[in-house]
Order: structure tokens, then C-alpha cells, then sequence
């Protein structure tokens, strides 16, 4: 999945991500482009799943096609 996450800003906001991805899918694969603000994610969780820990984490998502 790829998301825009608009308050990741800087190298420690893509690490809080990848932390809070990984913390409910430690298999999952991270891509991050922290000047563009996106996020590749590859996962066995559900979008809704890895948009409501982003959003418990300060990282609100937004879907990218």
C-alpha cells in the first residue's frame, strides 16, 4: 500500500513509522521517501489496520492510489 503522510517530516518521524508498522507486522517491508512524505508499505495487515496505528502513533495517513 502506499500512503502520504503529511506530518512526517524529518528522519526520526520515519522512524516512528516503520516502529509502529512493524510493531503489529514485524515481516512487514517499509519504503520510505521522507522529502516526497511517502510510504510504501507491504503487509499482511489490512489498510484500516496500519491507517488507525499510524493515526494512534501522531502520523495521520492518507491512501495513495
Amino acid at each position: 500500500m502506499k500512503l502520504h503522510i503529511e506530518s512526517m517530516t524529518c528522519g526520526g518521524c520515519a522512524r516512528s513509522v516503520t516502529a509502529a508498522v512493524k510493531e503489529i507486522d514485524p515481516a512487514a517491508t517499509v519504503e520510505i521517501d521522507v522529502p516526497s512524505r511517502i510510504v510504501q508499505i507491504q503487509t499482511t495487515e489490512s489498510a484500516e489496520r496500519i491507517t488507525q496505528v499510524l493515526d494512534a502513533a501522531g502520523f495521520p495517513p492518507q491512501l495513495q492510489g
